[in-house]
């Protein structure tokens, strides 16, 4: 069966596709892309193992989680994960969400950076590891079919990301080296996750 890679990428909500207007107004493609894909990966996760995420909540999660990391946003005395939730949070409240639905906004962007998310804790946190870790790590491949994966890869192509991304995440380290930064820098990953990616769609 043909793979309906639009419906997947759309957003929800009316409130997802403003959150979509933000991430293509202030990130560069190749951010943009990743976002987008981390939203694709996390949703199609999530039917396959039975969550229910709210999808709202989800969808504006994965796309603001690296508004951190883009010069607008960029918050040089916090992490960019707290930075990006904090942006995250503020749009959410202008969107009318009650203060705790905004919250978890930034909750779930911070928690992308932790190793490991809880689906009983956080279940909007765990897709967003799990699917960011694909992404940028390239680790879990399994965890969606190749198909999937391709036609997305395909609709929203990797670019520079990596190199951009590895580099952006260099900087964050070197400003602070106790921080998920420093500490994803120091593991190699998002090199050896671009290199996995371009073995897996040569």
């Amino acid at each position: 069966m043909p793979i309906d890679v639009d419906a997947l990428l759309a957003p929800p909500t009316p409130v997802a596709a403003r959150a979509l207007d933000v991430l293509r107004a202030w990130s560069p493609p190749a951010l943009v892309n990743h976002c987008l894909r981390s939203w694709a990966w996390g949703s199609v996760i999530a039917s396959s193992t039975g969550l229910e995420p709210d999808r709202e909540l989800l969808f504006v999660s994965a796309v603001l989680h690296d508004l951190g990391l883009t010069p607008s946003f960029d918050a040089h005395a916090v992490a960019f994960e707290a930075a990006g939730g904090a942006v995250g949070t503020v749009f959410a409240l202008g969107a009318g969400w009650d203060a705790g639905r905004a919250r978890r906004v930034g909750a779930v962007i911070e928690r992308h950076m932790w190793t490991a998310v809880d689906p009983d804790l956080d279940v909007e946190g765990h897709l967003l590891e799990v699917a960011t870790s694909l992404d940028v790590s390239g680790t879990g491949f399994d965890r969606v079919p190749e198909a999937v994966l391709r036609a997305v890869a395909d609709a929203l192509p990797r670019l520079d990301f990596s190199t951009s991304f590895a580099a952006l995440v260099h900087g964050q380290a070197d400003r602070d080296p106790s921080s998920a930064a420093a500490r994803l820098d120091r593991s190699g990953n998002v090199v050896a996750g671009g290199a996995r990616w371009d073995a897996f769609l040569a």
